[in-house]
């Protein structure tokens, strides 16, 4: 701005009328770029320029519309797949501690079952044991007894040669006979 007010004092104020066409100043280079653009603005009118551009912009906003409802689904599937994963893990878990309880209780069964065929086991060992000690000793008890029969046999016939002969042989016979 200072340097029009230097130029108007620099040509010593005069005044130049504002150049116009065919000498008119209202047809100055601002209205032939306003009627430049008010042509182009018909042209683009009657062309259906804004008629296009709605129909693309229609189309984009189908397009997006239809991008929605796809993540819409996807984020509804995904959170179906999410909730089902989740079931599935807990129904997992309670699996998990059923068979791990399961496990245990059938641990417990097994441990007091051999618990039980051992003291079994050993119970019937006892009772071979104290059978064939038994057995033992009345085998020991009847060879015992048959060794003294016949030491006791053996000993009365070395008595009886010994002190009995013919005569006592004679008497016994006439005994027995006066028996009958």
């Amino acid at each position: 701005m200072l340097d029009l007010l230097a130029a108007a004092a620099a040509h010593g104020g005069e005044e130049h009328a504002p150049a116009g066409a065919f000498g008119i100043a209202a047809f100055g280079p601002g209205f032939f770029v306003a009627l430049a653009m008010l042509v182009v603005i018909a042209i683009m009118l009657k062309a259906g320029v804004p008629r296009l551009i709605a129909g693309m912009l229609d189309t984009k906003i189908g397009e997006i519309r239809k991008q929605l409802d796809e993540a819409k689904a996807l984020r509804a599937e995904a959170e179906k797949l999410r909730d089902e994963y989740a079931r599935k893990s807990a129904e997992a878990e309670t699996d998990i501690a059923a068979m791990r309880a399961s496990a245990e209780r059938n641990a417990a069964e097994i441990v007091e079952k051999a618990k039980a065929d051992a003291a079994a086991l050993i119970a019937r060992h006892k009772a071979s044991a104290a059978e064939k000690i038994a057995a033992a000793e009345r085998t020991a008890v009847a060879d015992l007894r048959t060794k003294a029969a016949v030491a006791a046999a053996a000993a009365a016939r070395e008595l009886i040669a010994d002190k009995h002969g013919e005569d006592a042989d004679r008497k016994l016979a006439d005994e027995i006979i006066a028996g009958i």
